[in-house]
């Protein structure tokens, strides 16, 4: 009974894991870049939410309203300031715009708030400790339930609106073939913007269940954006879906560490991540040697 609750709850924490890999895989999937400072905008919504609420005690989720469409709006203007202009200077400078902009947010947040960890379950009431229980030896944590069934949510908005409407259809056009796009009309520049305000704002959106779920501090983000690399290389770069499942299997690796020795909990995430990254490198060298084909002949 342990175990299957140690399961039970890893796949909760796999939903929070969705919700902050979901912008990360959908930028990378668009646009070709691994954006370092994906952690750090979680921790500045996070941020924002704590900000209003300790100065007007409203819940959180009224303060997140004004909270997204501003992270909105910034996605929009990173894209349309730094990350448009270093699209255009190959592959690294990207990476290395964007580790200067996680850098930026992380000295920012520091100098107005200091080094002190905040954290929003004081203005949560009781959902920050509420659980149900399924029996007498498995609990589940409501504020878990919400995180997983919001990124559920979240992913499944996310999959029709690429598949059924017409700038869904443009993005996904865009991230097959930029110049073929700009060829049959599709403005890919505001395609771009318009894909990072939406990543940014599903950053937000794992920032405010951030705060609800953890403390954070200004330097908290590296963390952050390990966690959510991790869900999508395991999961499959690119793909959303591929975020809950990579998201899944991260957090019940971290749980299954912690019962067997609570000093393992990020250890076995990250030795999970480690083993799934050798797999899919080995299997593409099977792959490119032609030697899957021949193994399968062999056993025919």
């Amino acid at each position: 009974m342990i175990w299957l609750n140690q399961i039970i709850n890893g796949v909760l924490l796999g939903g929070y894991y969705a919700l902050i890999a979901c912008g990360l895989s959908l930028m990378f999937g668009v646009m070709n870049i691994i954006n370092l400072a994906h952690g750090d905008l979680a921790v500045l919504g996070a941020f924002l939410v704590w900000l209003i609420c300790e100065h007007t005690g409203i819940s959180p989720f009224i303060a997140f309203i004004a909270v997204l469409p501003t992270m909105a709006a910034l996605g929009w203007v990173l894209q349309r300031a730094i990350l448009d202009r270093s699209l255009r200077s190959g592959i690294l400078v990207p990476i290395l715009s964007t580790f200067g902009l996680a850098i930026v947010i992380e000295n920012l947040l520091f100098s107005q708030f200091g080094a002190d960890s905040r954290s929003l379950a004081s203005v949560m009431g009781s959902l920050s400790y509420d659980s149900w229980a399924l029996t007498s030896q498995i609990y589940i944590g409501k504020l878990a339930v919400l995180i997983f069934a919001v990124a559920v949510l979240l992913l499944l908005g996310l999959h029709v609106f690429l598949k059924r409407t017409a700038l869904g259809r443009a993005i996904r056009a865009t991230s097959e073939d930029p110049d073929t796009a700009e060829l049959v009309g599709i403005n890919a520049r505001a395609v771009y913007a318009t894909s990072a305000a939406i990543a940014v704002s599903t950053v937000a959106i794992a920032g405010l269940f951030l705060g609800m779920r953890a403390s954070f501090a200004p330097y908290a983000g590296p963390a952050q954006l390990i966690f959510a690399f991790e869900a999508v290389v395991i999961g499959g770069s690119g793909s959303l879906w591929g975020t809950l499942v990579g998201g899944i299997v991260l957090g019940i690796a971290q749980n299954i560490g912690a019962q067997i020795n609570p000093n393992w909990f990020l250890l076995a995430g990250h030795l999970t991540f480690l083993a799934v990254l050798i797999g899919r490198i080995f299997l593409r060298e099977l792959l490119a040697h032609g030697m899957i084909p021949a193994l399968l002949g062999q056993r025919s």
